[in-house]
């Protein structure tokens, strides 16, 4: 719901007018989400529980989270970092690797402790080594997964070293995505983290059984902003941030209403040393200031009757849940200041920086 400066509904403002200087959402969800573990966990998990109710938990740790009973210990290790007051559920998923046990994945959605199975090809992205390279391998998981409608969360690349970084997805989606669905009808499929044009487009024309999550900070950079004028370290990502038109049409999509599209913010800390090296780590840390970078986009896309759905509306509905009772406000005035660097027991951790200031703030509630 859209305010004016009087706190009143607009009359007629179904998109964003000059006077809106307020906006109250359900509250939302992160349809992917890293927290790491011990003293990472600590640090970063109150950035996200103070806007977000529910978040779907990366489970490449080391060693990876690929059994019921790994998820349930790590859901609890979660819990007990919560601070006193925060209110927040985490919606735990299970490492695929070609030794997966079919009956244990089903066991632990029946339980109702796991949501999803992550699907990392094999080298892919950070903590991927166990992930999958042989596709026969797990067609029993893939199938079982299939018959109780528990969603395989893809991370979409290709690892082959002939392939351009920038072409993965694409290939992975003629390659392995498309081939996998058509071998097993009714597996729901999340494309999390898509990057590309070629991405949006396979989510349009497909009505059933398939849904993408988009991050905060693919909607903001190209790749020209991690390359031009010097290596920005805390910009590289992966999948990694493509062209200018890739990026104008997952912004497209994030905003048009399309229900297929989610957030998935895949906020992912990494100290700084870790970043600032000759290798460094993938992975942008947005947890801390999404929910205002996004009202600035969907702001400047004329849409931001349509941040609600992106946000709290579209991810419930296509992992079968309700949405958040609870609300969340957004005002908007002067620059919004938010720390530059999360300081964790591990070391620092620097927030993502959008380039431009950040007027939409939310309000503590």
């Amino acid at each position: 719901m859209i305010h004016n400066r009087t706190g009143k509904k607009a009359a007629n403002c179904v998109t964003p007018c000059p006077m809106t200087h307020s906006l109250t959402l359900r509250r939302p969800d992160d349809w992917h989400l890293h927290l790491r573990d011990g003293a990472m966990l600590s640090g970063v998990l109150p950035e996200t529980a103070r806007h977000f109710a529910r978040a779907i938990i990366m489970p490449n740790l080391v060693p990876p989270v690929v059994t019921g009973a790994q998820a349930a210990a790590y859901r609890d290790r979660i819990l007990a970092a919560l601070p006193d007051g925060m209110a927040f559920e985490p919606l735990m998923t299970l490492y695929l690797t070609e030794d997966t046990d079919p009956a244990d994945v089903a066991a632990a959605h029946a339980s109702g402790l796991v949501k999803a199975v992550k699907l990392y090809p094999a080298g892919a992205t950070t903590n991927s080594a166990s992930g999958v390279s042989d596709f026969d391998k797990v067609r029993g998981v893939l199938e079982k997964m299939a018959d109780i409608g528990l969603p395989l969360c893809v991370h979409g690349e290709v690892t082959d070293p002939a392939v351009d970084i920038f072409d993965r997805e694409a290939v992975f989606i003629d390659r392995v995505l498309d081939p996998v669905r058509r071998a097993t009808p009714g597996l729901r499929v999340v494309m999390e983290h898509i990057t590309t044009a070629d991405g949006v487009a396979y989510v349009q024309a497909h009505d059933r059984d398939l849904g993408a999550t988009i991050t905060t900070h693919h909607l903001i950079i190209n790749r020209n902003h991690i390359l031009v004028g010097g290596i920005k370290p805390h910009y590289y990502c992966l999948p990694v941030a493509k062209r200018e038109t890739h990026r104008l049409a997952l912004r497209a999509a994030a905003t048009s209403g399309d229900k297929r599209f989610f957030l998935g913010t895949d906020s992912a800390p990494h100290t700084d040393p870790n970043k600032e090296s000759a290798c460094g780590c993938a992975g942008c840390f947005t947890a801390t200031n999404t929910m205002s970078i996004l009202a600035h986009v969907f702001e400047d896309e004329g849409a931001l009757d349509r941040l609600e759905g992106f946000t709290s509306l579209n991810g419930p509905a296509f992992y079968r849940l309700p949405a958040n009772a609870a609300t969340i406000t957004l005002t908007k005035g002067d620059a919004v200041a938010y720390p530059a660097k999360i300081h964790t027991g591990d070391g620092d951790v620097t927030v993502f920086d959008p380039g431009f200031a950040l007027h939409w703030q939310v309000l503590p509630g």
